[in-house]
């Protein structure tokens, strides 16, 4: 079997989300938690036991075994996997909902198994001939009488620079399309596959970093030696991205194929077979040194809603050689099992309840709900004062964190149509426009279940 590597579209969360600031534990040398670090305020104590988990992880003493995250709702349990994820370094994260499992579709060992694909990571390396250095000149030929635009180019000239030369390519237009699908400027440090014309954007030159005020933006050095050169490339996907790229069935190029591949919406299952052949030539991939595996990070979220049946596959997957770190979520307490009548601990049934870590997330106090206020009103760029943060950490003391959150944006917004600061009156104001839960609940009970 020929792996297809090329075509392979990773499928890695790019948008900047809820917890994009995220970086770490925010722990010290001695594996202490610093109180406010990394993106955490508070939660010491859990930081302090994944920090454990995490140093068990990388001296490969979890096998077999995983981490159950256990506390209310809003305490930041998601942040805590992702915080362990990047403790670990370098390694892929995939995030299941425990609901999602549950399709009309596709079986829900599928579902999983999907999943648990996708945390496993695979490092490929190749040596190929290519042309590296930071962008000095970009220069687009058009075609003539076309209309403006990527696809109207016919050919671009492009000059590359190394600290020790410099070379002016002539390539062909396709090479412009991935230069603007990429967002490719003058500064920044590419490489371009000399066989396929693949461009691939390293990052900004170092020496523009005082420039930049781009916090996401990263900063590579200007390669030495030759434009022209060979070099060992490391491409990252996942099994899942390998079982994707080669179950998809390669249609024609015309307009009809195309349109067709646009029709089959419905999602379909991979095979076993096929899985099998891939994890054979990874293997060899593995043992010729051309590929490194990379064990990632699983996190199932709201963990309760799987069924008897999950939790058997769940069971057998993690004595997998090659099964991923499992981190388990749930807000509940003693609860039945799904699909039986056993009461237990979490909604998990006690024997692989018993294979778990579990470590307890609490309630935040009021001055750290300030603190994590005022970090997160600062990521919307929401201008309050004093005044106001203290008013809104008071909200979210007597309702909830992510309710207290939520208002940040909408006093931002009807501050900014009055044209004044946000206040504790423009707070005021929004709390007495939005209900929170307990209010809802409060309405519906005295209106016979109606809003009214």
């Amino acid at each position: 079997m020929i792996l297809e590597i090329e075509n392979v579209r990773s499928d890695a969360q790019r948008r900047v989300d809820a917890h994009s600031h995220i970086k770490k534990l925010g722990l010290d040398e001695s594996g202490q938690a610093i109180p406010e670090a990394s993106g955490f305020v508070g939660q010491c104590k859990a930081r302090e036991s994944m920090g454990i988990a995490a140093e068990l992880i990388k001296q490969k003493k979890l096998a077999g075994r995983s981490v159950l995250l256990a506390g209310p709702s809003g305490t930041g349990k998601t942040a805590l996997a992702l915080g362990l994820a990047r403790e670990l370094g370098d390694v892929p994260f995939s995030h299941l909902v425990a609901s999602e499992v549950y399709s009309a579709e596709v079986k829900k060992s599928e579902v999983l198994m999907e999943h648990f694909r996708r945390a496993i990571g695979l490092r490929i390396k190749e040596e190929k001939e290519v042309f590296e250095g930071e962008v000095i000149k970009i220069q687009a030929q058009q075609i003539d009488g076309a209309a403006s635009g990527a696809a109207s180019v016919q050919r671009v000239n492009i000059t590359l620079a190394t600290k020790k030369a410099e070379q002016e390519l002539k390539l062909d237009g396709s090479v412009y399309q991935q230069l603007e699908q990429q967002n490719v400027k003058q500064g920044d440090v590419i490489y371009i596959e000399s066989n396929s014309g693949l461009v691939k954007r390293l990052g900004r030159a170092d020496k523009y970093v005082t420039d930049s005020k781009l916090e996401n933006d990263q900063f590579v050095p200007v390669p030495q030696g030759e434009v022209h050169k060979k070099k060992e490339i490391v491409q990252h996907v996942t099994l899942h991205d390998l079982d994707v790229a080669n179950a998809q069935p390669k249609g024609g190029q015309d307009l009809v194929s195309i349109l067709n591949q646009f029709n089959k919406i419905r999602k379909t299952e991979i095979t076993d077979k096929l899985r099998q052949e891939i994890d054979k030539v990874v293997q060899r991939y593995i043992q010729n040194g051309v590929a490194e595996l990379n064990l990632g990070l699983l996190f199932i979220d709201e963990c309760h809603l799987l069924d008897l049946e999950c939790f058997s596959f769940l069971n057998k997957a993690l004595e997998s050689p090659l099964a991923p770190i499992c981190v388990f979520a749930s807000n509940r307490g003693v609860t039945t099992v799904r699909g039986t009548d056993i009461k237990s601990a979490h909604g998990i049934p006690s024997d692989l309840l018993d294979r778990m870590l579990i470590v307890q997330t609490l309630g935040y106090f009021e001055n750290e709900i300030f603190q994590i206020l005022k970090q997160r009103a600062d990521v919307e760029q929401v201008k309050l004062t004093e005044g106001a943060l203290k008013k809104l950490a008071q909200i979210g003391t007597q309702t909830s964190l992510r309710y207290a959150m939520q208002l940040i944006s909408a006093c931002g917004v009807l501050a900014e149509a009055q044209q004044i600061e946000v206040d504790e009156q423009i707070v005021q104001e929004v709390r007495e426009l939005f209900l929170d839960t307990k209010e809802a609940i409060h309405v519906l009970e005295n209106n016979q279940g109606y809003l009214m």
